[in-house]
């Protein structure tokens, strides 16, 4: 049951005029981007260290991160669906309240699964909240340049907790327990709560999508991305006959839900919408960007501080280049706007996106330099591609499934985020082996390492470049 009120009658304030107008709205919806992003990057650079003390295995470690993104990516949509036809800003209160408690549960726990639950947990409530924020800020302005600049200081406030969460959580956790690092999160619900709450006003009925819920779609489409990213791991922690029926069962389900959305009378996802070249090309943009951001900040972390030794505060200022790119990049994004336009600024940064993987995977292993450079190419790439292609789907969709639409951005970008995980932890399973933090390794050890994270960072570099190509390709015909 959700904690709001009723729906009320259609709101008779208009729009915003400006950003001032709308700043308590705004920094409620920041605060959730800022959640998503902040969490992420903090849980990176903690990893190592909650590795040793809760005595994880490299399976365990990788699921630590990768339960987050598949339930997050797993029911995000079916939770777009839902905001859609019964209220935006109730949802987003209703995963708020979740997320803060889930976030004080970290304090009790005590094992590798129990973290990995809690993980879960606030995966189904960042799936209620995160698309809802941009869904909102979209609908909260009528004029495309505000929405531009909303989004772009939403995406900034997020970025800033990408950037700097390394930083900072690499120097806490010499002083602090790791626990302490995801505590923080409860904090900023409640303050994105209030500002939802009294800055948003309540969903207009005449605004919502009426049409019935497609329950078994939300049922299929939810299994095809919980088996398909589940299978990876089964493959190298259980073996035998276990990850082919995982597999088998992912793809009899993606079968299954593409064909309940084209004969469903109402689809949970409309295929026609995602034929729509705008959605189409910003949904491949933002899976590239997802993947390669995920991928790459896991193997750097890892790289920094049991390959080279780095202690955590050492590999958070290892990370500064890449702060100081996302920390600074806003000031660019409109004037990018303003002379290539909406698909072109997307194409440039998804590129830079495809480059930073595959120098890294090239280059990473030869020193600092090679890995700093990495690291701004995909910090740079991020920085347009967070704004412009998630402005790309929602100006491509009609105005009552704006949530839908930043659900599919949000579920492109989670979904891969969790295949480069995957991509990286199943390379280091089967390369390195199950005892990844243990101390002292040996040279044939270190030249398994070297080994595994070369082997992922080429094979998401060629994963993330078949998205950009695709994404150039729906990008022509638009303009066509």
């Amino acid at each position: 049951m959700f904690v709001t009120a009723e729906l009320h009658a259609p709101a008779t304030a208009p729009a915003p005029t400006s950003l001032r107008q709308a700043w308590i709205a705004l920094a409620g919806l920041s605060a959730v981007f800022l959640f998503e992003m902040l969490d992420n990057s903090v849980l990176t650079v903690a990893l190592p260290t909650i590795g040793r003390e809760l005595a994880a295995t490299t399976t365990e470690l990788q699921w630590v991160t990768a339960a987050y993104a598949v339930v997050f990516g797993g029911l995000m949509l079916a939770f777009g669906a839902l905001a859609d036809r019964f209220g935006r800003r109730r949802l987003m209160l209703t995963g708020l309240t979740l997320l803060a408690t889930a976030s004080l549960a970290t304090a009790l726990v005590t094992s590798a699964w129990q973290l990995i639950a809690v993980r879960a947990v606030l995966g189904v409530a960042a799936a209620m909240t995160t698309p809802g924020s941009m869904a909102l800020a979209f609908r909260l302005f009528r004029d495309d340049a505000l929405r531009v600049r909303a989004t772009t200081l939403i995406s900034t406030v997020g970025l800033v907790g990408l950037a700097i969460g390394p930083t900072l959580g690499g120097l806490a956790i010499a002083v602090a327990p790791w626990q302490a690092l995801l505590l923080v999160n409860a904090p900023i619900a409640l303050l994105a709560l209030l500002g939802v709450r009294v800055g948003i006003a309540p969903d207009d009925p005449a605004e919502l999508h009426r049409a019935p819920v497609d329950v078994l779609g939300a049922l299929l489409g939810t299994a095809t991305v919980v088996l398909a990213l589940v299978t990876p791991t089964l493959a190298v922690d259980a073996g035998g006959w276990t990850p082919w029926a995982t597999g088998l069962a992912a793809v009899a389900a993606a079968l299954g839900f593409a064909h309940r959305q084209r004969t469903a009378a109402h689809p949970l996802l409309d295929p026609a919408l995602l034929a729509r070249p705008l959605v189409a090309s910003g949904l491949a943009y933002k899976a590239a960007a997802g993947m390669a951001t995920a991928g790459l900040g896991y193997l750097v972390a890892l790289q920094l501080q049991l390959d080279w030794g780095w202690s955590p505060a050492q590999a958070a200022l290892g990370t500064l280049p890449q702060v100081v790119v996302l920390l600074a990049g806003g000031a660019f994004v409109q004037p990018l706007l303003s002379r290539l336009g909406f698909d072109r600024a997307a194409w440039l940064g998804a590129a830079a996106v495809v480059a930073g993987l595959a120098e890294y995977a090239l280059l990473g292993r030869l020193g600092y330099p090679w890995v700093a450079l990495a690291l701004v190419l995909v910090a740079l790439g991020l920085r347009v591609v967070g704004v412009v292609a998630a402005m790309n789907v929602l100006r491509g969709l009609p105005e009552n499934r704006t949530t839908i639409g930043a659900a599919l951005t949000d579920t492109a970008s989670e979904v891969t985020s969790a295949v480069g995980l995957a991509v990286v932890g199943t390379s280091l399973a089967l390369l390195f082996g199950a005892d990844l933090t243990a101390p002292g390794w040996t040279p044939a050890q270190t030249a398994h390492f070297h080994l595994a994270v070369t082997t992922a960072a080429l094979v998401l570099t060629a994963l993330a470049a078949a998205l950009v190509g695709w994404g150039l390709r729906r990008s022509r015909a638009a303009r066509a």
